[in-house]
């Protein structure tokens, strides 16, 4: 028997050319964003499961709340996934 669980996940983006540094991404979502020297974000490239309803919340608030609308927040259905690994060869 086959054990199928599926786990939705998302990642900030940022355009690089609608930045203008003003930095509020970090402060809103310390998470998931760092700021290089000159204040623009460095965002988290790992995808956050979307069970951390915390961390998704900080994301949107990001993207709400950053004044050039270069923040977006995609999400990505993961497949479902099998307890069996691997096809057996002979």
């Amino acid at each position: 028997m086959a054990v199928r669980s599926r786990t939705d996940t998302f990642v900030l983006v940022v355009n690089p050319v609608q930045c203008d540094g003003y930095g509020h991404c970090a402060e809103l979502a310390p998470e998931l964003v760092h700021l290089d020297e000159w204040g623009y974000p460095i965002l988290a490239t790992a995808p956050t499961p979307l069970a951390a309803r915390a961390v998704h919340e900080s994301a949107r608030l990001a993207v709400r709340h950053c004044p050039r609308r270069a923040l977006r927040v995609e999400r990505h259905p993961a497949a479902p996934a099998s307890s069996r690994s691997g096809a057996r060869t002979e």
